[in-house]
């Protein structure tokens, strides 16, 4: 064979990312969305935690509580933006909101730092918390829309990988722009990066076809594309969704107790670093030189692990990793009980979570109807996240009240991640028999171009 003779063997690039030629230029673009959406958001968590425990860490179990209520009332609002605005629209209305809520933090700190105190920091702790969930949300609700089963499989960790980067880049640029600029500064910076996700997001709804191309994959992706521009509905029908839906509601119990135990790990660190120093800068010091860590442990996963794990064991493994470390890192600390260990512990906990359990839970949804996708997956990743946050808040505070070591606290993690393990591989099975009945149905029904719901109907 000449050395210039054509072959239908993908470039190692391609084989090694596990990407078709087409799929390079929106990955990218959805890459650099989350890189923006990322920056924007880790320039400002470590004055959020700091703030937020200037009245103690008693107070932050009563900011998740107003943080879950925040959540709720919001929920209605977005639902109601979604059922009546075009995709770029309600896309561009939520975004937009942020960056004149952070013009809004911006010029009361600035022309008015007399109002700022301890009331005013809460307000902005529980703000962050909202934004924080609603801006990755609306992000992961369009990849959803817009990629297959089979894509968000093989590319929604590569895909992270930008976030990842984003959340290294962001404390870094706050160490490097707080002091010349201020803090203040950093709100309009933070703004800047969440326009540049909103041109990010218009590009990748130009850049995915609206037509069906040739194999199973891209006619089903076409599929779910042309769906109306509006979704119409409820402004309360993703919480109906939720109830009505067993793998939906499914999806909600995995979050709820990943979030219970995520935050008997936080108020546990909360509470080492606290003994280690009072001093407010010290403290953002030492949680911002975790998050850093903790966020190359995640890159490294994603580079070199998560999509190949997906693609092997499936998504059921995949969500069953993190339960499986958490329960052994609880184990650890009750052992040894040092900061070192919790620090292992926390980074190791959010590296499996945004290494390899985001990119898998994302792709749970990409399996249900666009009203789903959007209004169902706002409410669990919103509403149903925030309640996790209560309940391990006060469920942490009322073991400490009863005198429960860390010894304690493992006996309860370990069963509660058994449960956790358990939906997880229940979920890798169900979104695998719904993959397989998507494409058998649009086979069969190629005329048809809607995709069915959670419950196995068309929505």
């Amino acid at each position: 064979m000449s050395r210039n003779a054509p072959t239908d063997r993908p470039r190692l690039p391609y084989r090694l990312f596990n990407l078709h030629r087409e799929e390079v230029a929106p990955v990218l673009i959805a890459a650099l969305f989350f890189f923006c959406v990322l920056t924007a958001l880790m320039l400002l968590r470590p004055a959020r935690d700091a703030l937020g425990m200037e009245r103690g860490i008693e107070s932050i179990r009563w900011l998740f509580v107003g943080t879950a209520l925040a959540t709720l009332a919001v929920n209605p609002v977005f639902g109601w933006l979604v059922a009546r605005l075009r995709r770029m629209q309600f896309v561009g209305a939520t975004y937009g909101f942020f960056v004149v809520s952070l013009v809004g933090f911006w010029a009361l700190l600035i022309f008015a730092p007399g109002a700022i105190g301890e009331r005013s920091g809460q307000v902005f702790y529980v703000w962050f918390s909202v934004f924080n969930l609603f801006v990755t949300m609306v992000f992961w609700a369009l990849l959803a829309d817009r990629f297959t089963s089979d894509q968000g499989k093989r590319f929604f960790a590569l895909i992270s990988v930008g976030g990842t980067l984003g959340a290294i880049f962001g404390p870094w640029l706050t160490s490097r722009l707080a002091v010349p600029l201020g803090t203040p500064s950093l709100l309009l910076v933070a703004g800047g990066f969440l326009l540049m996700a909103l041109v990010s997001a218009w590009l990748l709804l130009r850049v995915v076809p609206d037509k069906a191309a040739t194999g199973d994959a891209s006619s089903f992706a076409a599929r779910v594309v042309a769906e109306p521009a509006r979704i119409g509905g409820s402004a309360w029908a993703g919480l109906v969704a939720v109830f009505r839906s067993r793998y939906l509601t499914a999806i909600a119990g995995y979050v709820v107790l990943m979030t219970v135990l995520a935050t008997f790990i936080y108020f546990t660190r909360l509470q080492m670093v606290a003994a280690v120093t009072d001093d407010m800068d010290a403290r953002a010091a030492i949680l911002g030189s975790i998050d850093m860590w903790t966020q190359v442990a995640v890159l490294v996963l994603q580079l070199t692990l998560t999509g190949k794990l997906i693609q092997r064991f499936g998504l059921g493994v995949a969500l069953a990793i993190l339960p499986v470390a958490t329960a052994l890192g609880f184990i650890g600390l009750a052992i040894y009980g040092s900061f070192v260990v919790l620090v292992l512990l926390e980074a190791t906990n959010r590296a499996v979570q945004r290494g390899i359990t985001r990119p898998a839970r994302e792709a749970l949804f990409t399996v249900v109807s666009r009203e789903e996708k959007y209004k169902a997956k706002a409410f669990v990743d919103t509403f149903m996240y925030r309640t996790g946050d209560v309940v391990g808040a006060q469920a942490e505070g009322v073991l400490g009240r009863l005198g429960l070591a860390l010894g304690g606290l493992a006996s309860v993690v370990v069963p509660l991640a058994v449960a956790w393990a358990a939906i997880g591989l229940w979920l890798g099975r169900a979104q695998a028999r719904y993959a397989t009945a998507a494409e058998q149905e649009f086979s069969s029904t190629p005329g048809q171009h809607r995709a069915p719901s959670s419950s196995g109907k068309e929505a």
